[in-house]
């Protein structure tokens, strides 16, 4: 199998390769070859989808040759000023910045480009997320704001929104968002757990947030049979509600059913960290900090009933 058909395979199988350091590395680790190869000069569409990641791999594990390489040939194939390539130079330049000032100067050059066209989409999301890397959350909360007015269908910048708005403890306005983007994808399991996590820090002592928590992640579960932060949540959630008896009396749910939610929580926690623990096949894609997260959970005591 060519090293091109190999990238496609591994890309078929991991449709999110950034999503955690391994796999980021993994593919990373293809990116020399494949630029050395005569399959890297091949003009398909698959190609430029596998340059683009490598590029973005590449950047997470500090091969700053290979993501330059990646992201010349880019430009030299659908041009530099393309707003797609001009997203990537500057997300490139951001990587490889060394101080405060130089990310200051990529943020200028970001606010000149949209000065010259305000429908760079790209460009505009990229000056958000280096606001929200050099810790200006107003200001992208504003600029998200006001995306968000022209692009509402924009599920990405629903969620980035949601996250700044969490980040500043503004619960309401962050669930608020959370729901926008299931409005857009309502099977969206992550958000529905994301969901039950901003109800669950907006009020762990209150009844009827701990209602709607449980509420989103069981949705979460029921819609992503094996999702750990789901199954986290529930137990989590669900320890809270049967620690405290006033709680139990006005969340309108029956002790047996919150205890039974707890029971299966904990019974798919610990087969989750069991076969992730052992590294079964199939079960290696879950984060290992959320595994040991779990693990603890679960090796804590049950509260007192």
């Amino acid at each position: 199998m060519g090293i091109l058909q190999t990238l496609i395979t591994y890309l078929t199988a991991h449709p999110l390769p950034l999503k955690s350091a391994s796999t980021s590395a993994h593919l990373a680790s293809y990116a020399p070859h494949f630029l050395a190869s005569s399959e890297a000069t091949k003009d398909t569409q698959e190609t430029w989808y596998i340059y683009e990641q490598l590029l973005l791999a590449s950047l997470r594990t500090s091969d700053d040759s290979s993501a330059r390489l990646c992201l010349q040939r880019l430009g030299d194939r659908f041009g530099a000023d393309s707003p797609r390539i001009r997203a990537l130079t500057g997300l490139y330049d951001e990587a490889v910045a060394v101080t405060p000032s130089d990310l200051d100067e990529i943020l200028k050059r970001y606010t000149a480009l949209l000065r010259d066209d305000p429908t760079n989409v790209a460009i505009e999301k990229r000056r958000i997320a280096l606001l929200s890397s050099l810790n200006r959350p107003e200001e992208a909360i504003s600029a998200l704001t006001k995306l968000l007015a022209h692009s509402p269908t924009d599920a990405e910048s629903w969620a980035h929104l949601a996250s700044l708005y969490r980040s500043q403890g503004l619960y309401a306005q962050s669930a608020f968002c959370l729901e926008e983007v299931l409005l857009i994808h309502p099977n969206a399991y992550n958000i529905h757990a994301r969901l039950g996590e901003t109800a669950f820090i907006a009020g762990p002592a209150d009844a009827e947030q701990l209602a709607d928590a449980v509420r989103y992640f069981c949705r979460s579960v029921e819609l992503c049979e094996w999702h750990l932060r789901g199954w986290y949540g529930l137990r989590f959630a669900t320890d809270a509600i049967l620690a405290s008896p006033t709680v139990i009396a006005k969340i309108g749910m029956k002790r047996r059913m919150i205890e039974a939610l707890n029971a299966k929580a904990t019974e798919r926690l610990v087969e989750i960290v069991r076969r992730a623990t052992a590294g079964e096949e199939g079960w290696t894609g879950f984060e290992a900090a959320e595994v040991q997260a779990a693990g603890e959970l679960i090796a804590v005591e049950q509260p007192v009933r």
